[in-house]
């Protein structure tokens, strides 16, 4: 049975649709969505072109609001931003929540998306998998 997770941020423009596309692509019966406390509306623009350069990219990757997510069943929930942790919603349809914060690229240079991107595959990945044990 697949084990689903939510990944919240701010914006869900950067951290969040890495951290969903990574989850996505690298681990096996892990399937991930994300969602913004306070939505974007847009992914940046450098999250995209790194996700497209590492070919994890989908077009169904978007800057979504919690209540677009908030009825879904997520085995874990992951905040990956200090507001989004301290704002974050309860989700009456998760088992566990966990906070893994990383800091925000937006607006920084692409290097700084390859560093978060970097940093979410190896811290992320194995708390997420440690989490749903």
């Amino acid at each position: 049975m697949e084990k689903r997770v939510l990944i919240l941020c701010t914006g869900n423009s950067c951290r969040s649709i890495i951290a969903e596309a990574l989850i996505n692509a690298k681990l096996d019966g892990i399937s991930s969505d994300s969602s913004g406390v306070k939505a974007s509306g847009r992914v940046n623009p450098n999250a995209q072109k790194l996700l497209e350069q590492k070919q994890i990219w989908k077009k169904e990757y978007h800057s979504k609001t919690i209540d677009k997510v908030i009825d879904n069943t997520y085995d874990l929930v992951v905040t990956v931003c200090g507001h989004a942790n301290e704002t974050c919603p309860m989700f009456p349809n998760a088992t566990k929540v966990i906070h893994v914060g990383f800091e925000d690229p937006d607006g920084k240079g692409f290097d700084a998306f390859e560093e978060t991107y970097k940093e979410i595959e190896e811290v992320l990945l194995p708390k997420v998998i440690e989490a749903l044990k």
